[in-house]
C-alpha cells in the first residue's frame, strides 16, 4: 500500500498563476481589472502584485533641459540611491521570469547599465518603456502565456505610507 499517492494534484490546473491585468494607468494610479487601483510602485510577478519601496516613489516627470544622456546633467541624478536590493526580489524567485517589463513613469527613462547588468546577469530580459505602454505589453505577454514580471512605476511620484505600529 505504500506505492499509493498521498497527496491530490489537480491535472487540469497550471502551474502558472493567473496574471494580473492592467485596466488602465492614470495619475491617479494604475487600475487592476478588479477594480484595485495602487497609486505607488509596484512589481507584477506570478500572479501576485508586491508594493515596491523605491527611491522618491519613483522619478518626477518634469522633461530636463540637459544635454542628451551622457555623463553629468543626463538624468543618471534620478538613480542615486537606487541599489540591487531594489531588485531583489528577482534573485530569490524561481522559477525566474523571462521578462521583465519595467514602467519608467510618465516617459521613457534612460535606465543605468548597473542596472541592466544585473538584472540581465540574472537570466532576465529587460524591456524598458513608460508605464502606459509597460501596463499594455505586460499585460499582452501575460495573455500569451509566457513568464513575465512587470516593475511599474507610477506617472507621478508616490512613496508608500507605512504603518508605524499596529
Amino acid at each position: 500500500m505504500t506505492d499509493r499517492p498521498t497527496t491530490l494534484t489537480n491535472i487540469l490546473a497550471s502551474e502558472i498563476p493567473p496574471p494580473v491585468q492592467v485596466l488602465s494607468v492614470s495619475k491617479t494610479g494604475i487600475k487592476l481589472a478588479e477594480g484595485l487601483v495602487l497609486r505607488g510602485p509596484v512589481i507584477f510577478l506570478d500572479g501576485k502584485v508586491f508594493l515596491w519601496d523605491v527611491p522618491n516613489g519613483g522619478f518626477n516627470s518634469v522633461v530636463s533641459t540637459a544635454e542628451p544622456r551622457s555623463g553629468k546633467g543626463s538624468g543618471m541624478e534620478k538613480w542615486e540611491g537606487w541599489t540591487n536590493e531594489h531588485w531583489s526580489i528577482f534573485e530569490v524567485v524561481v522559477p525566474k521570469p523571462e521578462i521583465l517589463v519595467f514602467g519608467t513613469g510618465a516617459r521613457v527613462e534612460f535606465v543605468p547599465p548597473r542596472v541592466r547588468s544585473f538584472i540581465t546577469g540574472l537570466g532576465i530580459q529587460l524591456d524598458v518603456m513608460d508605464t502606459r505602454n509597460a501596463s499594455s505589453t505586460y499585460n499582452l505577454l501575460a495573455e500569451e502565456g509566457r513568464r513575465v514580471a512587470a516593475a511599474l512605476l507610477p506617472l507621478q511620484p508616490k512613496l508608500w505610507e507605512r504603518n508605524k505600529g499596529f
